[in-house]
């Protein structure tokens, strides 16, 4: 299995929850286009075919890749990782 980049999911993630509230405050058929859009990539990334199932995914995709990391810095705080980690992508 091809295993999706975490910055990749974190993104997906992010573009789903904001699409999702867009959608909640304001329902239209654009809306849920861009809902049933993201669901579907979503789901197509992380090998799964429902959207609870692919939220699960990916937190244990990026979960995985957390402490894959951890363990490679000798970090016994995978927290560590994290902050810095969202401090790379909040810079790029």
């Amino acid at each position: 299995m091809l295993v999706p980049d975490p910055k990749v999911l974190r993104a997906l993630l992010t573009r789903y929850a904001e699409t999702r509230f867009a959608h909640a405050q304001n329902p239209t058929p654009e809306t849920q286009r861009a809902l049933d859009d993201v669901s579907y990539t979503l789901c197509v990334t992380t090998s799964t075919n429902r959207v609870a199932a692919a939220l699960a995914a990916a937190d244990t995709l990026l979960e995985q890749t957390c402490c894959a990391r951890a363990a490679n810095a000798g970090v016994s705080d995978a927290s560590d990782v994290v902050h810095e980690q969202s401090q790379a992508d909040l810079a790029a």
